[in-house]
């Protein structure tokens, strides 16, 4: 995560607009999205995925050099991708446990302990989390840059950072093993990553960046997503799983807009298409374009731009 994805650490959407199941993230009244019939996942389901996602970061950073430049992140060492896992989720509770804005620690500031122990912090944090959505009042909203959001936000917002962040620890990963000449998210496949989540929260992820980009919010705290307005342009994400909702992205002079559920079928000026995993680390900027599994159809290069003024 550079500088300017902390400034948005507050700042994701939730899966919301006229129509939308809600989930765990209530109505944020954009106007951006409409995803009837698509559910979000429960404040439960996004806990366990956070355990798990935990549980992988942890195993994909174990051993490795503690100094280690991350390649996908190239401004931090891996210690500091670890001490931002485990503060973020700690600070995330205590965001949900007050129901006030706390500053954003720097992860740099954080120290993770003895790498022998990143493991049980990691999970002490996630645990700290979870915890403190469920202990949530019924009902009970909490401060977000984007208003009041029941508390089940924080956890949707955590579990899917530390997804992508689980990548980056890959990364580096395979940037070891190939003598510290990694390549980023330059090269390869997801198989060839190692990369695991399942399919509905990386359907999931991927709804959640798309809210991102349509925030006004998100564009004041990153003027580079001013450059996804447009006259009408139209890009489909279309998941390789059986009978999965695929996306449908239009940019418009007001903003990004972007729909999920049937209307996404239609017909679009680039189609891109590949495993819901695969979907979400190409939009990530964890994987490229050319990444084995994926398909890309129509103007190639309307895809590229989107991309290139994504980076989170």
């Amino acid at each position: 995560m550079s500088g300017e994805e902390r400034d948005m650490e507050t700042g994701s959407g939730t899966e919301t607009g006229t129509g939308a199941r809600t989930g765990a993230g209530g109505d944020a009244g954009t106007g951006a999205h409409t995803g009837a019939g698509v559910e979000a996942p429960d404040a439960e389901r996004l806990i366990e995925g956070l355990r798990v996602q935990t549980a992988r970061f942890a195993s994909a950073v174990h051993g490795l050099d503690p100094e280690a430049t991350v390649p996908t992140c190239p401004e931090w060492r891996l210690r500091v991708l670890v001490a931002h896992i485990g503060q973020a989720h700690r600070w995330a509770a205590e965001l949900v446990r007050t129901g006030r804005p706390a500053p954003v620690p720097d992860p740099a500031d954080v120290d993770p302990g003895e790498p022998r122990g990143w493991a049980a912090w990691l999970h002490a944090g996630a645990a700290e989390l979870a915890g403190a959505v469920r202990e949530a009042p019924a009902g009970a909203t909490v401060w977000t840059l984007v208003g009041p959001r029941p508390a089940a936000f924080w956890v949707r917002r955590m579990l899917h950072d530390t997804s992508v962040h689980y990548a980056d620890a890959l990364h580096t990963a395979r940037a070891e093993r190939d003598g510290g000449a990694g390549a980023g998210a330059g090269t390869g496949s997801r198989t060839d990553l190692g990369y695991e989540i399942d399919a509905d929260l990386a359907a999931d992820a991927v709804s959640e960046l798309l809210e991102l980009a349509s925030l006004p919010e998100a564009v004041a705290a990153l003027p580079a997503l001013a450059a996804l307005s447009g006259d009408g342009e139209t890009l489909r994400l279309r998941p390789a799983e059986p009978d999965m909702a695929g996306w449908r992205i239009t940019r418009t002079p007001a903003g990004v807009r972007w729909e999920r559920g049937t209307a996404a079928d239609a017909g679009a000026d680039v189609t891109v298409t590949g495993p819901a995993a695969d979907l979400l680390l190409l939009f990530a900027r964890r994987l490229p374009p050319t990444a084995p599994g994926i398909t890309i159809t129509g103007n190639r290069p309307l895809l590229d731009h989107w991309l290139d003024h994504t980076a989170l």
